[in-house]
């Protein structure tokens, strides 16, 4: 691969660009779907996908991050991931077509037909018992197990991950408070993702697959689980090395390198840089901005989204779900503004209390 090419992929690889294209190739799959489902296009897909691996498999930088023991599962995540949703939109796609063309769809009539436990089922599962035995074990020998040496507080690994399944919160703690990103946040992710059939409780599409009759939940949950949680692991996989730094897909862990960040808060935003004021004493006229900012968001929030964007949802919803979609829906999105406001413009907390514990 060119080293211009692989110059224009490292600087790509910041995470405000990870972030931001992902969020766009996202909307992009959503409103062009039937592009995505059709079968050029995957062929196409799975070409691009490994003929990027195997060129870049030349790079030795590159080959020692994806061929670690604990990053491979993460790449094979990646091929199964988009296949899966490839054959989800194929099948909303026929789904769909055949109720704008007045037929009943095909996969509401298999649904219907019935088929015995035994022995249709228990063959089914004992022939993928077999074949995910039979997978795990040539990986066990092909690949050695990510054992480090034993942990000691004098030698700590650098970077010192989590498990690649909470590399998501390990990066959330980077832009939140412990309590924020290790408690309350992965508490109204999963309550959240749960919560999207009570909702949204659009009796159409139970049971078979469908984007139109089901555009909110479907929507709803891929950002929230692909841009959200997938991603953030990618880039914590791939893209966070030594000292916890940014570096690109081609680019040398080099732990010598220190990336001087001077994080400060919204509080001292305001009062040290644009009043050219010291911070007050009183702790709530000192964090005044951020606290009017926060309740400006979680209060005028839902107003705003009921009569704009989702006013035809609150129609349906009813004051007292759709209140409890807009505050899951705005945490989601603050997520993603905190993130860009750390990456941007240094900012650690808009709310900044360290006597109380509260950082937000």
């Amino acid at each position: 691969m060119p080293e211009s090419i692989k110059a224009f992929i490292d600087q790509l690889a910041s995470p405000t660009t990870v972030i931001v294209l992902s969020s766009v190739l996202l909307f992009a799959l959503l409103r062009f779907r039937n592009i995505f489902a059709s079968v050029p296009f995957g062929v196409i897909s799975l070409i691009a996908f490994v003929g990027f691996y195997v060129l870049s498999m030349a790079d030795e930088d590159f080959r020692l991050i994806v061929t670690k023991g604990d990053n491979v599962p993460i790449t094979i995540m990646l091929l199964l991931l988009g296949a899966s949703t490839w054959v989800a939109f194929r099948e909303m796609k026929r789904t769909d077509d055949a109720v704008d063309a007045g037929e009943t769809p095909r996969c509401v009539v298999e649904g219907r037909q019935k088929v015995f436990v035994w022995p249709d089922l228990v063959y089914i599962e004992l022939i993928a018992a077999v074949l995910v035995g039979a997978f795990l074990t040539a990986w066990s020998v092909g690949i050695d197990a990510p054992l480090e040496q034993p942990a000691s507080p004098t030698n700590s690994p650098n970077p010192s991950k989590a498990p690649w399944y909470f590399l998501g919160l390990q990066e959330m703690l980077v832009y939140f408070d412990p309590w924020l990103a290790g408690v309350v946040f992965p508490t109204f992710i999963l309550v959240g993702l749960m919560a999207i059939p009570y909702i949204d409780t659009n009796p159409k599409g139970n049971g078979y697959y469908t984007f139109k009759e089901r555009p909110f939940a479907i929507g709803f949950f891929l950002y929230g689980f692909i841009i959200l949680w997938v991603v953030l692991i990618i880039m914590g996989t791939f893209l966070r090395g030594p000292n916890w730094n940014f570096f690109g897909p081609y680019e040398y862990w080099d732990p010598h390198i220190s990336v001087p960040l001077v994080n400060v808060n919204l509080s001292e935003f305001f009062w040290l840089r644009w009043l050219d004021r010291p911070l007050p004493g009183s702790i709530l006229l000192r964090e005044a901005p951020g606290i009017l900012i926060t309740l400006g968001y979680f209060v005028a929030g839902p107003a705003i989204m009921q009569y704009t964007l989702f006013k035809k949802y609150a129609e349906k919803m009813g004051p007292v779900r759709f209140a409890i979609f807009a505050i899951l829906f705005l945490c989601m999105v603050s997520l993603l503004i905190k993130m860009v406001l750390r990456w941007a413009f240094n900012l650690k907390y808009i709310i900044a209390i360290p006597e109380f514990f509260l950082n937000v």
